[in-house]
């Protein structure tokens, strides 16, 4: 099939939710100026029947993979591609994607490409090595899932009926950006699954969007705030589409760094003026996705305006970028005729200061072409024929791998010290979750305070567990070990609590949990 060039720049675009750089002067995916400035056996025996659809039981079916281990080096920071083959001869429809991992992923973006393109065997590669970039990777296919920043575990899940299509023959292929910033070399696995349905049951195929903020020049020790202006979003999408603006929003997924600290989508025109359709607050290292179920029928508004606030602590600007640096921009999953891609990539003016953070707005630029032709509703015969599930999934592997406690027989790789202690456990996996550090101190613990042992050793913990957080030389009396040796720590009273890190399916490895063991059972030491 041939593809213009514009086609191939929007789904570029429409690509490049966290990896990115910004496209620069005359790559800018700009076409109007909007004005003013989202467990079982993966065989054809793995379906379970549920409701009824068009007077037949709903068949769904889950194919789980796992990528297999990856290893970083002490403070690495790296950039893999991954790939799965699905040995799908028929087109397949995801109702939902689960990705999971056992950490130091900041973030990941996937997408679904025909066999024969980026060739090479299953697993991770270095993405030179076959020419794959995300821009390349979408214009020759579709955008099939985004990771929130460092979440462990996700799920993008859409309304019934509503798919993500993978047409026959695609494979699918996933950009990491992945970090370890502790002094002691670690490894991670990473798992995805699909769920997909019977193309009876398909009613809707959903088109990728993304709106994105490119212009950021965030201020140095301030609190800031980005908004994109897009007042004529409705008028433009009519003038692409040559049809009444007629738009359904079914899922969206804002994405920043971990300067980041707000995210609103907002609503403008008709019915929903005024609506936040999504708004978030604060940096959590958890699955931030939302689905709108029913979908959000958008028709009667005019506009929207999208905004990602900061918190900047540091003494420089931050721009956009990977690294150090930040962004701002979500992808949307939406009942259209046309794939969409709006943009700020420039004009930024300050508009004032509210509350002491200052305020910043950009114009947006509309781009957007007609569907894919490989973008369609099941055929007849896909209706009426029988469910075929791809057998490339791994047998007996879950989507989400399973806790298992941990074995205090191991011993710790390095000397059970301190400051070993904050740079392998707390600064690679308790800070870097943005859960206890200086920035986010949940249940008031901050675990990079100046005076580390005195935070420890005083730290009054959190819903009365029966001990304390760290009782030098008992390892089985101080909290800080239960929560990260038992899957399903008990508090004095025999309540369960969750364990640690928050979210994360699994422990830290018996390594690092002994390294704390052992540091405790010395005495706690400084």
């Amino acid at each position: 099939m041939t593809r213009t060039s514009s086609s191939i720049a929007l789904t570029a675009g429409l690509a490049l939710l966290g990896c990115a750089d910004d496209p620069g002067e005359g790559e800018t995916l700009a076409a109007t100026d909007s004005g003013t400035s989202g467990d079982e056996d993966p065989t054809d025996s793995d379906t379970e029947t549920g409701g009824e659809t068009g007077g037949e039981e709903l068949e769904t079916a889950v194919v789980t993979h796992r990528f297999g281990e990856y290893t970083l080096a002490p403070y690495e920071e790296a950039l893999p591609c991954v790939q799965w083959t699905l040995d799908n001869e028929d087109a397949i429809y995801a109702q939902a994607v689960t990705l999971s991992n056992l950490g130091y992923f900041h973030h990941s973006n996937w997408f679904v490409v025909p066999d024969n393109l980026f060739a090479g065997e299953d697993g991770y590669f270095d993405c030179a090595d076959r020419n794959f970039t995300e821009i390349g990777g979408a214009s020759v296919g579709t955008v099939v899932f985004a990771q929130s920043t460092q979440s462990f575990v996700e799920e993008q899940r859409t309304g019934a009926g509503a798919v993500i299509k993978i047409p026959p023959g695609y494979k699918v292929i996933g950009s990491a950006h992945m970090l370890n910033v502790g002094p002691a070399e670690i490894t991670t696995d990473l798992f995805m699954s699909l769920e997909l349905i019977h193309p009876r049951d398909v009613e809707i195929v959903l088109s990728p969007f993304r709106l994105t903020y490119y212009d950021l020049d965030i201020p140095a020790n301030a609190r800031s705030r980005f908004t994109g202006v897009c007042d004529n979003f409705a008028a433009d999408y009519e003038a692409v589409a040559g049809v009444p603006f007629n738009m359904k929003l079914h899922y969206t997924l804002p994405h920043y760094h971990y300067l980041g600290d707000f995210f609103d989508l907002t609503l403008s025109g008709g019915a929903l003026d005024g609506m936040s359709a999504h708004s978030l607050d604060g940096f959590n290292g958890e699955a931030n996705g939302k689905t709108f179920d029913p979908p959000l029928d958008l028709s009667g508004i005019d506009g929207l305006r999208f905004t990602c606030g900061f918190d900047n602590w540091r003494d420089v600007n931050v721009g956009w970028g990977i690294g150090d640096q930040e962004m701002c921009v979500m992808l949307g999953l939406a009942e259209s005729d046309i794939l969409m891609d709006i943009t700020v990539n420039g004009g930024t003016v300050a508009v004032g200061e509210s509350d002491g953070v200052l305020e910043y707005e950009g114009s947006c630029d509309f781009f957007g072409i007609p569907k894919s032709i490989e973008q369609t509703l099941p055929t007849q015969a896909e209706r009426e024929g029988p469910f075929r599930v791809p057998e490339s999934g791994d047998e007996g592997v879950p989507p989400v791998p399973e806790c298992v406690d941990h074995d205090d027989s191991v011993a710790p790789e390095m000397a059970p010290t301190l400051d070993n202690v904050a740079a392998v456990v707390f600064e690679a996996s308790c800070t870097f979750s943005s859960c206890h550090g200086t920035a986010g101190q949940a249940a008031g613990l901050n675990l990079q305070a100046p005076n580390l042992l005195g935070e420890l050793l005083d730290h009054e913990v959190v819903g009365n567990p029966g001990m304390a957080l760290v009782e030098p030389g008992e390892p089985g009396g101080s909290w800080l070990y239960q929560v990260m040796a038992r899957c399903e720590p008990m508090t004095g009273d025999g309540y369960g609590a969750s364990h640690m890190p928050r979210n994360a399916p699994v422990l830290l490895s018996d390594e690092a949990v002994a390294l704390v063991r052992e540091w405790i059972a010395g005495g706690a030491m400084p």
